[in-house]
């Protein structure tokens, strides 16, 4: 059946199937993947001033204005993909594809939603803004092609969750600091060639499906990327720690201490990686207790260090 007659029926249903459309454009925003966005919260935290009520309001500001318009990427993701997409065994399910959500009504609402996340954005003021349209843009340059280009697709993957990062402390006026935006990137990197190593492992073991772009990568190349990107963003937040400490006037050592749960965080992550588990990381953070105590414990100490 064509885009044109499944619109078409679509549109001419009975109001009783009205709610399944709001439910399709629900599914299809992927509120899920809003939990992403808590990243903006990152820059006031490592600045000591999340606390503060002007920088909080900001924060929360760029929160809602990253979830409206990383919506708006994916119905446009889905609309674009549509035919693909019901050739796939799985996404053919999506709400777009399998005719729930008309291609046009998509289109539409991601317009909307772009445009409220702008409108939005400029309650913390243009800079926010311009954050926004750069993250759109990108995301937008990997739907239309660039998800298909070898390393472009990584980069612009990581870019998104430097880009939340970054968005935290522009909304606030918080000056970003190297060691900060380096731990970011490549830990952004890290979790990204990670998850794309994992699927790669899981293909070779079990012959099960994976994204097109895959097929232009070796699981020795992309393990070369995640052991390297891992090995920077040691690198650098161990340095980013000791700046820490030396900037705080009772010269804390919970910062250098911060170090050490960081790093055996990072390589327990890695064993779920290097045995194709890392897929669904949200899932790993979730079922691993051991990772979740060496999250706490190190955020307990970075606390620790800045608020101190």
């Amino acid at each position: 059946m064509s885009d044109q007659a499944t619109e078409h029926r679509t549109e001419s249903a009975t109001p009783t199937a009205r709610p399944g459309v709001l439910a399709g454009l629900l599914r299809t925003a992927r509120p899920r993947q809003w939990v992403k966005n808590v990243l903006v919260l990152a820059a006031p935290f490592t600045a000591n001033r999340i606390f503060e009520q002007d920088v909080l309001v900001a924060a929360v500001i760029a929160f809602a204005s990253f979830c409206l318009v990383s919506s708006s990427v994916y119905l446009v993701n889905d609309a674009i993909d549509v035919a693909a997409d019901r050739e796939h065994p799985t996404k053919r399910n999506r709400p777009i594809a399998s005719g729930i959500v008309p291609v046009r009504l998509a289109y539409a609402a991601a317009v909307v939603l772009f445009l409220g996340s702008l409108g939005v954005s400029l309650l913390a003021g243009w800079q926010l803004t311009v954050v926004l349209a750069v993250y759109a843009a990108v995301q937008l340059g990997y739907c239309l092609g660039l998800k298909h280009q070898p390393v472009i697709d990584l980069c612009i993957v990581a870019s998104g969750f430097l880009l939340r990062s970054i968005a935290g402390g522009v909304a606030a006026g918080i000056p970003l600091s190297q060691w900060f935006l380096l731990v970011t990137a490549f830990g952004s990197l890290f979790m990204v060639s990670g998850k794309r190593y994992a699927e790669i492992v899981l293909f070779e073991k079990t012959g099960a499906k994976i994204r097109a772009s895959l097929s232009k990568y070796s699981s020795s190349y992309l393990r070369f990327v995640w052991a390297t990107a891992a090995a920077v963003m040691i690198t650098t937040y161990s340095l980013w720690a000791f700046e820490i400490r030396e900037r705080n006037p009772h010269n804390s050592v919970w910062a250098v201490i911060s170090i050490v749960p960081f790093v055996i965080a990072v390589l327990r992550y890695a064993v779920d990686v290097d045995g194709g588990h890392a897929g669904t990381p949200e899932d790993i953070a979730l079922k691993d207790r051991v990772l979740q105590v060496l999250g706490l414990s190190w955020v307990a100490c970075l606390a620790l260090s800045i608020y101190l």
